[in-house]
């Protein structure tokens, strides 16, 4: 069965995502924990990515709206947070890709930032969503844990409406039950029929949500099968949040995988996508 297709689109002026190319990492701490963890985790990053000949857009989030409890670390907050981001993309010639919560957060992310992403829970809320296509950013929209992945067309539209067609789309597990995701990679194929890139999210595709009670909970081993199977689909780009020590991360301790277990990961994935893809 032939491939379909999907958008090509131009990151940072650095390279492209979709058309059936190479895929593009989205990968870094889940939060801005302190610049020395980041600027570690960018710097091995970076490393990897240019050995395995693999475009990287690093990833962390300057504020973690979404937290299971009140108490829960939020992380180092915009001004802050987008000064660390900064230095990562001046430092190590990096394009940035960070969470956007709320509609004046946009145009301000954007000064940093060349992929704002639209988090999960919020991937139906048309201002958040016209705000960032109005940066003229990429944007990467989370699917919600609740939509089906045919009901992405009508945040496409949306954006569309805005002005912006450079939209990717990310699958990230649809809610089974309580405390528990699963991800239908026959839905992820669906997605891609409607044109625009689609990224996989493969460690938030593993969280168990508010399992602990006060936070996530997840199953980091089930990371590795999962990418082989998005990779076989055909997906074109891979999201991992990593950490030098996830044990001691301030938030999906679960989840995220250890920053030295992601080259061997990425060299299985490059293989299948080769193969998928023909390249």
């Amino acid at each position: 069965m032939t491939l379909s297709v999907t958008k090509k689109i131009t990151i940072a002026d650095r390279f492209a995502i979709g058309g059936n190319g190479r895929f593009v990492l989205f990968a870094g701490p889940c939060v801005v924990e302190s610049e020395k963890i980041t600027l570690e985790t960018a710097e091995v990053l970076k490393r990897i990515c240019e050995r395995l000949e693999i475009p990287l857009v690093f990833k962390s989030s300057f504020d973690k709206a979404n937290r299971s409890s009140a108490f829960s670390p939020r992380g180092m907050g915009i001004e802050r947070g987008l000064k660390v981001l900064q230095r990562i993309k001046s430092e190590f010639d990096l394009p940035i890709v960070t969470d956007v919560h709320e509609v004046w957060q946009c145009a301000e992310v954007a000064d940093v930032a060349d992929v704002l992403q639209i988090p999960a829970f919020l991937c139906r809320q048309t201002d958040l969503l016209m705000a960032a296509a109005c940066t003229g950013r990429v944007v990467n929209v989370k699917k919600g844990q609740f939509l089906a992945p045919w009901e992405m067309k009508n945040v496409l539209e949306k954006m569309h409406e805005a002005g912006n067609d450079n939209v990717l789309l990310c699958e990230r597990g649809t809610t089974f039950g309580y405390n528990n995701l699963v991800v239908d990679m026959a839905g992820v194929a669906e997605m891609r029929s409607l044109g625009a890139p689609v990224v996989f999210d493969a460690t938030h595709s593993v969280q168990k949500p508010c399992a602990q009670g006060t936070c996530s909970g997840g199953n980091r081993a089930a990371v590795p099968c999962l990418v082989r199977a998005a990779m076989a689909v055909g997906v074109d780009g891979l999201f991992a949040e990593v950490h030098p020590c996830p044990e001691k991360a301030l938030s999906d301790t679960a989840t995220q995988l250890p920053l030295s277990a992601v080259e061997e990961l990425l060299t299985q994935a490059i293989e299948i996508d080769r193969l998928v893809k023909n390249l």
